[in-house]
């Protein structure tokens, strides 16, 4: 992937990517997530919710130390946001930071971490403000940058997991690990709009890959549909077996169309939060409908290994559970729908794409 240049595909040439728009972040993922979860999963947290924050929220400084060897794919990135006891409900983390003179003393444990034992740097995410953290105060948590060389940094591995199987998932924990003060992305107090902010981006690229379960499921049905037969018939002549296709085929354009247009959105420097959140939502309760289908189609054979159709299921699950809760996006599309949310432009936003010329013309 990094020999392709895509775990940099949407960052500009400057800071080391290719310099693609944010539509090609979302089909590189559809094409990866079509072969397996693992590699879309890479890029969503290396990418989108890692590389992405720092080009909008980063320091020059910091997008010169971290970015630009994340986007050559020197450097394995991930987010650290989700603790043992706190994951939809983000301000109940309990990760600390205290400033001490130039540097800042970070302590918390991070649960669920994609990459967590592989990655090189990490967005981590703390309260720096214990007063506000006991009135649940979201503007007292900061952003961090942190590497896996700093002294208290452990990792580990999950085992036995439902699905994702060829990718790594865990946990790490800081130990009065002490981060320089030129390490905070954004500013104090910033830390959960980042988060925010990353989620939206981390969601773009899920919503891109359920898509590409749905195909995938698809035309592993299709091909076996065409190939296997009962009652001297070829089961793609079954009413049933049609209907179940052709619920996939509506499926995969329907969920198409709304990552796309979230990137579109996105592209033109337009606040895309509640067009992301529900193409995240759709993508990923459809993928997993169509996964069940897939091997409802296969029968028998569906529920082995023989076929990928068992893995589309196990793996997709996930995505219904991790960067908002198919419940979190029901409950927040409602809200925009009846009014009650708003997208509210944050301090920064993510630039606009701008093609290598634009930016050259710009500059000049």
């Amino acid at each position: 992937m990094a020999a392709l240049n895509l775990l940099g595909v949407c960052i500009p040439e400057e800071y080391g990517g290719a310099g693609f728009d944010y539509v090609s972040l979302g089909l590189v993922c559809e094409e990866l997530e079509a072969v397996d979860t693992f590699l879309r999963v890479a890029m969503s947290v290396h990418t989108g919710l890692n590389s992405l924050t720092l080009y909008t929220w980063g320091t020059e400084a910091q997008k010169q130390k971290y970015l630009t060897p994340q986007a050559k794919g020197e450097k394995l990135a991930t987010y650290g946001l989700t603790e043992p006891g706190a994951g939809s409900d983000v301000v109940g983390s309990r990760s600390t930071a205290r400033r001490e003179g130039d540097e800042y003393v970070l302590n918390g444990e991070k649960m669920w971490i994609s990459l967590a034992d592989t990655a090189d740097n990490f967005l981590f995410f703390c309260w720096t403000d214990e007063e506000k953290r006991k009135n649940r105060d979201h503007s007292g948590m900061s952003c961090f940058i942190v590497e896996r060389t700093m002294k208290g940094f452990t990792s580990g591995t999950i085992h036995g997991k439902l699905g994702i199987r060829a990718g790594n998932t865990g946990y790490f924990s800081l130990q009065d690990v002490r981060v320089p003060k030129e390490n905070l992305v954004g500013e104090e107090g910033e830390g959960f709009k980042i988060a925010m902010f990353a989620l939206e981006q981390g969601r773009f690229t899920v919503a891109a890959g359920a898509t590409g379960v749905i195909r995938a499921s698809r035309d592993a049905s299709v091909a076996y549909a065409n190939s296997r037969e009962t009652f001297g018939t070829k089961i793609a002549n079954h009413q049933l077996v049609k209907q179940k296709i052709a619920n996939m085929e509506a499926d995969y354009q329907m969920s198409r169309l709304l990552w796309l247009q979230a990137g579109w959105l996105k592209n033109e420097g337009k606040v895309s939060g509640r067009a992301t959140s529900l193409a995240k939502w759709q993508a990923t309760v459809r993928s997993e409908t169509a996964a069940s289908m897939a091997i409802e189609v296969h029968g028998a054979n569906g529920y082995s290994n023989d076929y990928p159709v068992e893995r589309y299921l196990r793996n997709c699950k996930a995505a219904v559970i991790y960067e908002g809760t198919r419940d979190i996006h029901t409950l927040m599309q409602a809200d925009w729908a009846l009014g009650l949310k708003k997208e509210k432009p944050a301090r920064k936003s993510l630039p606009p794409w701008q093609s290598s010329e634009a930016r050259g013309a710009v500059a000049l």
